[in-house]
């Protein structure tokens, strides 16, 4: 079994409303936010910090966590755990392009209007975590391309 924890972070823009999205490109194509490894002897916090710098050039403080999402493959017990967060405060200049694909600022609605085959690997399945609904964790087992989705 082998056990693999990152990150995602939502970065909103407190003036526009505008979320940051990445276009990755490569493993996880599609819409996301930025996010990434949790490195041996980091903290989760200190982790999406460091991502989010490494990848968009942007300084992210005041983070909020939003819960968790853990992916379990039935056939293989391996697991993938991302723990999400969201922050209003940012600094720095934005890397428009880097190594997965590109970023870009777009309108709340205008991404909820995005198809779901345009976000990467169901990510889309997040987005009620960000918002402090009815649960805190999402559980999705599958198998092969069968999925089954709880939350919790």
């Amino acid at each position: 079994m082998n056990v693999e924890l990152t990150t995602m972070v939502m970065i909103q823009n407190p003036t526009t409303g505008e979320v940051l999205v990445q276009n990755r490109t490569g493993k996880w194509p599609g819409l996301s936010f930025p996010g990434g490894k949790v490195d041996p002897g980091e903290s989760f916090t200190n982790c999406a910090i460091r991502e989010i710098k490494e990848e968009t050039g942007l300084a992210v403080s005041d983070l909020q966590s939003c819960g968790v999402v853990h992916w379990y493959n039935k056939d293989t017990h391996d697991r993938y755990i991302v723990f999400l967060y969201k922050t209003q405060t940012y600094s720095g200049e934005l890397i428009p392009k880097f190594a997965k694909g590109e970023h870009f600022w777009q309108n709340w609605d205008e991404l909820m209007r995005q198809p779901k085959e345009k976000f990467s690997n169901a990510r889309v399945r997040y987005i009620e975590l960000y918002f402090g609904r009815e649960f805190n964790e999402v559980f999705i087992e599958y198998s092969g391309e069968e999925y089954e989705v709880m939350y919790s």
